[in-house]
């Protein structure tokens, strides 16, 4: 797989001045509005968030915290850190051995050179399937994403992005086995990986020796199984990872799978629609550590998110084929069949970051310069109040 001058310099170019952009406006926030943080940030703060000083230690917030516990001392915590998959914690607890004990330092850098990946690979496979022009607009959609600050953060959002992204890549040129490896590792960095089985089964389907195709599939599985190997042997609970998301994040998986998590997800954006209008009566009576007005605004949100990326995943069906258009669904269908508790789709908004089709999508919407404009429009003023929100330790996603 060769990569040209072009390939390599556009979306590097996008990546150094939209990262470069970001960071400016989390440390802006930080330093105006300091005073005026959340009231809660004392109960998430920790001492393994301080590092090498506060322009550093300000992309670590909430899960962060658990990523740095597993890098420095594995899955040592049996009721949460099991919710997190190794190969990020991993490489960000050797990197951090290898600079003296910084471990946020070494988060971010492996995210953000992973992230510097994420683009240029996906650059490369939007300019195959679709133009310069929309290579060039998918990545830019990618980096102005409301979430987009995740790609920075001590979260593993960009390698998954990195490692699916790449799955795609070798799939588009039959290399079957590695892109099944590379699914494997997915998997081991976040859950989700599972959704990209599927399309690797149509990328196999395809192939002209099918046996061997599908034979070679068998590859990420197989990977799949160290996650659990590592939990039994370090706490004794193969499927801990389970029971953590149940206990930490209130979501089961439901019976009646993704259509639990559109009928609660649309009931609660509901409810806080009529909330923002002054008539929600006592359904956010209940929740803590928060006003109503604040929890309706959440539920809204979600919802529009939802709305966006299932219209988007189908666009990417339609577009891209049934490879993209599968992994979008089954990206979206594994938090929608475990719903959270008080905000049914919690997190979903980030979700949607690490699902490239869904920008692929977008940019063959983004042709036309008034949508353009829009979008880019839109995407910068949301990521701009997301990045001051996250500094502040006001949860975003």
């Amino acid at each position: 797989m060769k990569f040209g001058q072009r390939d390599v310099v556009a979306p590097l170019e996008i990546f150094l001045w939209s990262r470069v952009a970001i960071w400016l406006t989390a440390l802006l926030a930080f330093t105006l509005f300091e005073p005026n943080r959340s009231p809660l940030a004392n109960r998430w703060d920790g001492p393994e968030l301080h590092d090498v000083g506060w322009a550093v230690d300000v992309w670590a917030r909430w899960d962060s915290s658990w990523f740095l516990r597993i890098a420095e001392h594995g899955y040592s915590d049996p009721s949460f850190t099991p919710a997190f998959a190794p190969v990020y914690p991993w490489l960000v607890g050797g990197l951090g051995r290898v600079l003296g004990g910084h471990y946020v330092l070494a988060g971010v850098l492996v995210s953000l050179a992973a992230c510097a990946a994420a683009f240029v690979l996906l650059y490369r496979l939007a300019e195959e399937r679709l133009g310069e022009a929309a290579a060039r607009r998918a990545v830019l959609y990618l980096a102005l994403f409301p979430t987009a600050l995740f790609l920075g953060a001590v979260y593993s959002e960009s390698l998954y992005l990195a490692l699916s992204v790449g799955v795609f890549l070798l799939a588009e040129r039959g290399r079957l086995l590695g892109a099944a490896g590379l699914a494997g590792l997915a998997g081991l960095t976040r859950i989700a990986g599972v959704a990209l089985l599927p399309a690797l089964a149509v990328f196999a389907w395809r192939s002209p020796n099918r046996l061997r195709a599908f034979a070679s599939l068998a590859v990420a599985p197989l990977l799949w199984l160290v996650y659990p190997l590592v939990l039994w042997l370090q706490i004794d609970e193969p499927l801990g990872f389970l029971d953590a998301q149940r206990e930490g994040w209130e979501r089961e998986l439901s019976p009646f799978g993704p259509l639990a998590g559109i009928w609660e997800g649309a009931a609660a954006g509901w409810h806080g629609a009529l909330e923002v209008v002054g008539a929600g009566g006592s359904y956010y009576a209940g929740f803590a550590d928060t006003t109503p007005l604040r929890a309706a605004g959440l539920d809204l949100q979600q919802l529009v998110f939802l709305v966006l990326f299932v219209a988007l995943a189908v666009v990417a069906w339609r577009r891209l084929g049934a490879a993209y258009g599968l992994y979008a669904a089954a990206s979206l269908a594994l938090p929608l069949a475990s719903p959270a508790g008080d905000y049914p789709l919690l997190s979903l908004p980030r979700f949607g970051l690490a699902i490239f089709p869904l920008f692929l999508a977008l940019a063959t919407l983004g042709a036309r310069p008034r949508v353009h404009v829009a979008i880019v429009a839109a995407s910068a003023m949301l990521l701009g109040l997301a990045t001051a929100q996250w500094a502040l330790w006001q949860w975003v996603a």
